[in-house]
């Protein structure tokens, strides 16, 4: 029964809305933990152009699912799922309050909805087959494929994913099904609340530019190359991430820094697009407030009448 499921706090919305610091501000009034749900929060150097939580803020309330691997080891969904229930277990276990704070759709519908994922075994051949066609089409060829044979697999794939692209492409080949249709929702094993934050789009492109302005200033170029001299590749699956491709570009020649900064911002402003695909002002699952004031009181409240 609902009532016997033990709460989780949901916050959602767009990258640069400004999550990061309500949630702790949240998680310190009802001595909460932070579980993040960003895939690039998960690897290790990998700080100034995914704009982690700085050392400051990790410190003020325990955070968990950042830095858990390095640039070269591959997170699934599967694998994501897992980690996060145990997480969210230990955290109820020890009497505190969970927040799933992230924008990356896809892993936070998998925590509220329950999902219940393919079963298909990999196909290291056809993975491999794969991975070369990717170097032949790119990525972008990759994605109107798997749109012509699964347009809703595709759409559900936040931003540069190359290695869940793949995935569904392997997994649609090996059984001849859609991937989307292999799915299920066997419904969540918590109660819920999503509060969602949301700003108007032009003032969210004023914040998307004045943190790239400030990834450039803390040394972004510095930070993907010293990624690279380590030996992780450009084309890895963390470094295709937004902002690490482009300065893998400009640090190789094949474009400047003007062009790579263009690059990431066009790039961001297309990702928050696809987030609002995840995250819809009509949901009627989710209670949105706006960033744009503090919002603060407001969701506390919401957070105390659902925990009351």
């Amino acid at each position: 029964m609902a009532e016997n499921k033990k709460p989780l706090i949901v916050i959602v919305g767009p990258t640069a809305v400004g999550k990061t610091v309500l949630a702790i501000r949240l998680a310190e009034a009802f001595q909460g933990e932070i579980v993040s749900a960003d895939s690039r929060l998960f690897y290790k150097g990998m700080d100034i152009g995914t704009a982690k939580p700085s050392r400051e803020e990790l410190t003020q309330v325990p955070h968990h699912l950042i830095d858990v691997a390095t640039p070269d080891q591959e997170w699934s969904l599967a694998m994501y799922l897992s980690r996060t229930q145990e997480v969210i277990q230990d955290i109820h276990q020890r009497g505190s309050l969970p927040f799933l704070v992230g924008g990356t759709g896809q892993y936070i519908q998998a925590i509220v909805e329950g999902w219940d994922l393919p079963k298909t075994k990999p196909n290291p051949q056809l993975r491999e087959t794969l991975n070369h066609w990717a170097e032949e089409v790119g990525i972008d060829g990759l994605r109107v494929r798997l749109t012509e044979l699964d347009p809703d697999a595709a759409a559900g794939i936040d931003g540069p994913n190359l290695r869940r692209i793949i995935r569904a492409l392997e997994v649609i080949l090996t059984s001849g099904r859609k991937f989307s249709g292999q799915r299920g929702k066997t419904g969540s094993s918590y109660r819920i609340i999503q509060i969602g934050l949301i700003r108007p789009r032009d003032e969210l492109y004023l914040r998307i530019d004045k943190r790239i302005a400030m990834m450039l200033d803390k040394g972004l170029v510095a930070e993907v190359k010293s990624l690279l001299d380590a030996g992780y590749p450009p084309e890895s699956s963390a470094m295709s991430a937004i902002g690490y491709k482009q300065m893998a570009d400009y640090l190789s020649g094949e474009s400047t820094l003007e062009e790579a900064v263009s690059q990431i911002k066009s790039k961001t402003r297309k990702y928050v697009r696809q987030q609002a695909n995840w995250f819809s002002d009509e949901d009627p699952n989710i209670i949105w407030f706006s960033a744009s004031a503090d919002p603060f009181d407001g969701i506390l409240n919401e957070i105390q009448h659902f925990l009351s």
